[in-house]
């Protein structure tokens, strides 16, 4: 597929990388030379200096026979341009824009997005994602990494096994054994910084960060088994009043469960915008590094600390400040992919990569298709795909122990009908059922095949 991406930010590069590393044709536009020269240089991309809603530089990046255009540029004015260009002057067939001004992401579903004046097939707000995964660690505080498939029926849960976890040491196959009815498996091991799909016979260790896929009804018997308990949210501090600590404490306002919110904001004016926006929430305004203000918004008996300012030094110091004073759970948002190994050493427990959900957010749109969902984990290590079989898929009518998976994936679930299934190697998958696998990247376009997904993008 021949796609052109607008903007080598953060965010562009990212989402470059990774469709260049599926085999297709990607070009890249921005304004600086710097930045399209980084691309090229580490990237199988193809490179076009200049602004991206311009026609003839659109032109020049083959926007006459391009299959997709993903607008992510730092300006959604210019986002929004470049759809419209690539629809009126090259009828190209599908545009993406990133979008993150509230005034027009409130107006997704007005007619302004409905129509061929502004032809936007997606709209994506990484602000709007990031907070979606906030909310989704605060489900499962004793995760660092959480998510939901299958119409909320799986559970994909990141656990870091303590020293004291009853299932170390134990090969994966016994520990079926040990709790047969327990309905999840461990999809992903990460240990010494690398990430595996592991074996039946492989054993866990003190210090693994594990993937595990449980059904919903089981994940708190999982957490248990797995040495983290269910723990209740009743008091939250946000560190942040921009669009992602907004929306969070919106929210959670929004919740039936009453939670204690404090909100700090270094900006005066913007601390006096979201208090304007707020009912139950109390908004105070200070640095989110102060030991006096934590002390006041009562960190020392917070559920948990959620730091989501704009820059990534001042969410890992908050983290690490609050568990100082006594938080139980400090989640970061962290850009830098480079800083994440230090989460750890740090006592933070989980951290948000913006990176990481709005690739799984652009993947989810630009595969279409059989393909439901799909998550990327880590800096894009893996994947986990939920995609519905085909009748040419070569696993339909396969029993699972036939079905020649590549090594670094596994099966986590099966759905029939209405009834979610842990796979075992006599299922059979047929043509209809939901599977959900995890992959790691490099065996991604592999699990497309069995899917035969891959062709099927609109």
């Amino acid at each position: 597929m021949k796609i052109i991406i607008c903007g080598a930010g953060q965010v562009g590069w990212n989402i470059a990388r990774h469709l260049s590393n599926e085999r297709n044709d990607v070009t890249i536009i921005d304004t600086s030379p710097e930045l399209i020269r980084r691309a090229t240089d580490a990237l199988d991309v193809q490179g076009v200096t200049g602004f991206a809603s311009h026609p003839d530089v659109l032109d020049r990046a083959g926007a006459r026979d391009a299959d997709l255009v993903i607008a992510a540029t730092h300006s959604d004015e210019v986002n929004m341009v470049t759809c419209q260009v690539a629809h009126s002057v090259f009828q190209v067939p599908r545009k993406i824009a990133r979008l993150r001004s509230p005034a027009y992401l409130d107006a997704i579903y007005s007619s302004l997005y409905r129509t061929d004046h502004l032809p936007i097939d997606v709209v994506i707000s990484p602000e709007r994602e990031v907070a979606r995964a906030v909310l989704q660690r605060l489900s499962a505080p004793s995760t660092f990494d959480a998510e939901t498939f299958l119409d909320g029926k799986l559970q994909l849960l990141g656990i870091v096994l303590e020293a004291d976890c009853a299932a170390l040491n134990t090969p994966l196959r016994q520990l079926d054994e040990m709790f047969p009815s327990l309905n999840a498996i461990v999809v992903g091991v990460r240990r010494n910084g690398k990430l595996i799909a592991p074996d039946p016979g492989d054993q866990l260790f003190a210090g693994d960060q594990i993937y595990i896929c449980a059904l919903m009804s089981d994940v708190e018997r999982t957490l248990e088994i797995f040495g983290k308990p269910p723990e209740k949210q009743e008091r939250v501090v946000i560190i942040g009043a921009g669009l992602v600590g907004l929306s969070v404490a919106q929210e959670l306002e929004r919740r039936p469960e009453r939670i204690r919110t404090r909100l700090i904001e270094r900006d005066r004016s913007r601390a006096e915008e979201a208090a304007d926006e707020l009912d139950r929430t109390i908004v105070l305004h200070g640095d989110g590094l102060s030991a006096e203000l934590l002390d006041e918004a009562g960190v020392a008996r917070a559920d948990a600390v959620v730091a989501v300012t704009e820059d990534d030094k001042t969410n890992i110091l908050a983290g690490v400040r609050a568990k100082q004073a006594g938080a139980k759970l400090a989640i970061s948002l962290v850009n830098d992919p480079t800083m994440m190994p230090l989460m750890s050493a740090l006592d933070i427990d989980a951290f948000i990569n913006p990176r990481a959900t709005t690739v799984s957010t652009i993947l989810r749109h630009v595969r279409h298709g059989r393909v439901r969902d799909i998550y990327s984990i880590g800096d894009a290590e893996a994947e986990v795909i939920e995609a519905q079989v085909l009748s040419t898929s070569p696993i339909s009518g396969r029993a699972v122990r036939d079905i020649d998976f590549p090594e670094g994936a596994l099966l986590g679930a099966v759905q029939k009908g209405d009834k979610v299934l842990k796979p075992h190697g006599n299922l059979r998958i047929e043509e209809g059922d939901i599977v959900v696998i995890f992959a790691l990247a490099k065996d991604v376009a592999e699990v497309d095949r069995l899917l035969q997904v891959s062709i099927d993008f609109f």
